[in-house]
Protein backbone atom coordinates (compact mmCIF):
# COMPACT_ATOMS: atom_id res chain seq x y z
CA UNK A 1 0.00 0.00 0.00
CA UNK A 2 1.41 3.45 -0.88
CA UNK A 3 2.52 5.95 1.72
CA UNK A 4 -0.48 7.39 3.50
CA UNK A 5 -2.12 10.36 1.83
CA UNK A 6 -2.47 13.48 3.97
CA UNK A 7 -5.92 14.97 4.25
CA UNK A 8 -6.54 18.44 5.63
CA UNK A 9 -9.30 18.99 8.14
CA UNK A 10 -11.52 20.62 5.51
CA UNK A 11 -11.59 17.29 3.67
CA UNK A 12 -13.51 15.39 6.31
CA UNK A 13 -15.98 14.10 3.74
CA UNK A 14 -13.11 12.33 1.96
CA UNK A 15 -12.11 10.65 5.21
CA UNK A 16 -15.73 9.63 5.85
CA UNK A 17 -15.95 8.16 2.35
CA UNK A 18 -12.92 6.01 3.09
CA UNK A 19 -14.42 4.86 6.38
CA UNK A 20 -17.68 3.94 4.68
CA UNK A 21 -15.69 2.03 2.05
CA UNK A 22 -14.28 -0.17 4.81
CA UNK A 23 -10.92 1.55 5.24
CA UNK A 24 -9.20 2.85 8.37
CA UNK A 25 -8.24 6.51 8.81
CA UNK A 26 -5.95 8.29 11.27
CA UNK A 27 -7.06 11.67 12.63
CA UNK A 28 -6.20 14.06 15.48
CA UNK A 29 -8.15 14.14 18.73
CA UNK A 30 -7.77 16.25 21.85
CA UNK A 31 -5.18 13.79 23.21
CA UNK A 32 -3.23 11.91 20.52
CA UNK A 33 -3.86 10.82 16.93
CA UNK A 34 -6.44 8.05 16.67
CA UNK A 35 -6.90 5.24 14.19
CA UNK A 36 -10.55 4.74 13.29
CA UNK A 37 -12.92 2.28 11.64
CA UNK A 38 -16.69 1.95 11.53
CA UNK A 39 -17.51 -0.16 14.60
CA UNK A 40 -19.96 -2.45 12.79
CA UNK A 41 -17.62 -3.19 9.87
CA UNK A 42 -15.83 -6.41 10.82
CA UNK A 43 -13.34 -6.31 7.93
CA UNK A 44 -12.45 -2.68 8.61
CA UNK A 45 -11.91 -3.32 12.31
CA UNK A 46 -9.73 -6.28 11.41
CA UNK A 47 -7.67 -3.91 9.23
CA UNK A 48 -7.36 -1.62 12.24
CA UNK A 49 -6.00 -4.44 14.41
CA UNK A 50 -3.55 -5.42 11.65
CA UNK A 51 -2.30 -1.87 11.00
CA UNK A 52 -1.61 -1.30 14.68
CA UNK A 53 -0.43 -4.87 15.37
CA UNK A 54 -2.86 -4.83 18.26
CA UNK A 55 -3.50 -8.12 20.08
CA UNK A 56 -6.97 -9.37 19.06
CA UNK A 57 -8.05 -9.86 22.67
CA UNK A 58 -7.74 -6.10 23.37
CA UNK A 59 -11.06 -4.41 22.61
CA UNK A 60 -11.22 -1.15 20.66
CA UNK A 61 -12.74 1.89 22.44
CA UNK A 62 -15.66 3.80 20.96
CA UNK A 63 -15.50 7.56 20.35
CA UNK A 64 -18.76 9.48 20.27
CA UNK A 65 -19.49 12.74 18.51
CA UNK A 66 -22.01 13.86 21.10
CA UNK A 67 -22.43 13.06 24.78
CA UNK A 68 -26.15 12.56 24.17
CA UNK A 69 -25.33 9.47 22.10
CA UNK A 70 -24.10 7.56 25.16
CA UNK A 71 -27.36 5.59 25.68
CA UNK A 72 -26.89 4.10 22.20
CA UNK A 73 -23.75 2.25 23.30
CA UNK A 74 -23.88 2.01 27.12
CA UNK A 75 -26.37 0.62 29.63
CA UNK A 76 -26.83 0.89 33.39
CA UNK A 77 -24.89 4.14 33.72
CA UNK A 78 -24.17 4.49 37.44
CA UNK A 79 -24.43 7.80 39.33
CA UNK A 80 -20.60 8.18 39.60
CA UNK A 81 -20.26 7.47 35.87
CA UNK A 82 -22.94 10.03 35.10
CA UNK A 83 -21.11 12.61 37.24
CA UNK A 84 -17.88 11.91 35.35
CA UNK A 85 -19.54 12.23 31.97
CA UNK A 86 -21.48 15.37 32.83
CA UNK A 87 -18.42 17.15 34.26
CA UNK A 88 -15.54 15.86 32.12
CA UNK A 89 -17.01 15.12 28.68
CA UNK A 90 -16.11 16.05 26.08
CA UNK A 91 -12.55 15.58 27.26
CA UNK A 92 -9.59 13.25 27.83
CA UNK A 93 -11.52 10.65 29.82
CA UNK A 94 -12.44 7.13 28.72
CA UNK A 95 -15.14 5.42 30.77
CA UNK A 96 -15.88 1.70 30.72
CA UNK A 97 -19.62 0.91 30.86
CA UNK A 98 -21.83 -2.12 30.55
CA UNK A 99 -22.55 -2.41 26.84
CA UNK A 100 -26.06 -1.64 25.62
CA UNK A 101 -27.57 -4.92 24.33
CA UNK A 102 -28.48 -3.28 21.02
CA UNK A 103 -24.92 -2.06 20.35
CA UNK A 104 -22.40 -4.28 18.61
CA UNK A 105 -18.82 -3.45 17.70
CA UNK A 106 -16.58 -5.77 15.75
CA UNK A 107 -13.72 -4.56 17.93
CA UNK A 108 -15.42 -5.55 21.16
CA UNK A 109 -15.65 -9.28 20.64
CA UNK A 110 -18.06 -10.92 23.04
CA UNK A 111 -17.34 -8.41 25.80
CA UNK A 112 -20.36 -7.13 27.70
CA UNK A 113 -18.52 -3.89 28.43
CA UNK A 114 -17.50 -1.01 26.20
CA UNK A 115 -14.93 1.77 26.67
CA UNK A 116 -16.32 5.13 25.53
CA UNK A 117 -15.05 8.68 25.13
CA UNK A 118 -16.11 11.95 23.54
CA UNK A 119 -13.09 14.03 22.48
CA UNK A 120 -12.88 17.74 23.30
CA UNK A 121 -11.87 18.68 19.77
CA UNK A 122 -14.59 19.82 17.38
CA UNK A 123 -12.92 18.65 14.11
CA UNK A 124 -12.65 15.14 15.56
CA UNK A 125 -16.27 15.17 16.72
CA UNK A 126 -17.39 16.47 13.32
CA UNK A 127 -15.59 13.60 11.59
CA UNK A 128 -17.26 11.12 13.96
CA UNK A 129 -20.61 12.84 13.47
CA UNK A 130 -20.38 12.63 9.68
CA UNK A 131 -19.40 8.98 9.94
CA UNK A 132 -22.54 8.12 11.90
CA UNK A 133 -21.92 9.36 15.43
CA UNK A 134 -19.62 6.61 16.71
CA UNK A 135 -16.27 5.21 15.62
CA UNK A 136 -14.06 2.41 16.86
CA UNK A 137 -10.83 4.28 17.64
CA UNK A 138 -7.48 3.36 19.14
CA UNK A 139 -4.26 5.36 19.24
CA UNK A 140 -2.57 5.63 15.83
CA UNK A 141 0.72 3.95 16.68
CA UNK A 142 2.14 0.46 16.69
CA UNK A 143 1.23 -1.45 19.85
CA UNK A 144 3.85 -0.88 22.52
CA UNK A 145 5.29 2.20 20.80
CA UNK A 146 4.83 5.85 21.86
CA UNK A 147 1.53 7.48 20.97
CA UNK A 148 1.60 9.72 17.89
CA UNK A 149 0.94 13.43 18.44
CA UNK A 150 1.56 14.59 14.85
CA UNK A 151 0.69 13.29 11.41
CA UNK A 152 4.41 12.82 10.80
CA UNK A 153 4.64 10.47 13.78
CA UNK A 154 1.66 8.50 12.48
CA UNK A 155 3.28 8.23 9.07
CA UNK A 156 6.56 7.06 10.58
CA UNK A 157 4.91 4.24 12.51
CA UNK A 158 1.99 3.03 10.39
CA UNK A 159 1.97 5.21 7.27
CA UNK A 160 2.43 2.28 4.89
CA UNK A 161 -0.37 0.34 6.57
CA UNK A 162 -3.23 2.82 6.16
CA UNK A 163 -4.64 4.81 3.22
CA UNK A 164 -5.06 8.24 4.83
CA UNK A 165 -4.14 10.57 7.68
CA UNK A 166 -6.19 13.66 8.49
CA UNK A 167 -3.35 16.10 9.18
CA UNK A 168 -4.42 18.62 11.80
CA UNK A 169 -0.99 19.47 13.12
CA UNK A 170 0.13 18.57 16.67
CA UNK A 171 -2.64 17.33 18.91
CA UNK A 172 -3.74 19.82 21.60
CA UNK A 173 -3.27 17.41 24.52
CA UNK A 174 -0.42 15.11 23.60
CA UNK A 175 -1.22 12.70 26.44
CA UNK A 176 -3.51 9.69 26.30
CA UNK A 177 -6.86 9.78 28.07
CA UNK A 178 -7.34 8.59 31.61
CA UNK A 179 -9.49 5.45 31.91
CA UNK A 180 -12.04 4.70 34.64
CA UNK A 181 -13.98 1.44 34.84
CA UNK A 182 -17.57 2.22 35.85
CA UNK A 183 -18.99 -1.16 34.85
CA UNK A 184 -18.63 -2.48 38.41
CA UNK A 185 -20.05 -1.47 41.77
CA UNK A 186 -17.23 0.97 42.57
CA UNK A 187 -15.29 2.97 39.97
CA UNK A 188 -11.73 1.74 39.36
CA UNK A 189 -8.91 3.77 37.83
CA UNK A 190 -7.36 1.73 35.00
CA UNK A 191 -5.05 4.44 33.64
CA UNK A 192 -4.08 7.78 35.16
CA UNK A 193 -2.94 9.95 32.27
CA UNK A 194 -4.39 13.24 31.01
CA UNK A 195 -6.60 13.59 34.11
CA UNK A 196 -5.25 13.01 37.61
CA UNK A 197 -6.97 10.78 40.16
CA UNK A 198 -7.83 13.81 42.30
CA UNK A 199 -9.65 15.45 39.39
CA UNK A 200 -11.56 12.26 38.65
CA UNK A 201 -12.56 11.71 42.27
CA UNK A 202 -13.76 15.29 42.61
CA UNK A 203 -15.91 14.89 39.50
CA UNK A 204 -17.31 11.49 40.57
CA UNK A 205 -17.99 12.73 44.12
CA UNK A 206 -16.43 9.56 45.52
CA UNK A 207 -13.17 7.67 45.91
CA UNK A 208 -11.96 5.82 42.83
CA UNK A 209 -10.00 2.64 43.51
Amino acid sequence: MPLAQRLSLDQLDDAVALLRAGEVVAFPTDTVYGLAALPGDEKAVRRLFTAKRRPPEKAIPILLADVGDLPKVAANVSPPARQLVEKLWPGPLTVVFRRAPSFRSAGGGENDTVAVRSPDYEPARELIRRAGGALAVTSANLSGKPAACTAEEVLAQIGRRIPAVVDGGPTPGGTESSVVDCSRDRPALLREAALARTVLEKAALMRIF
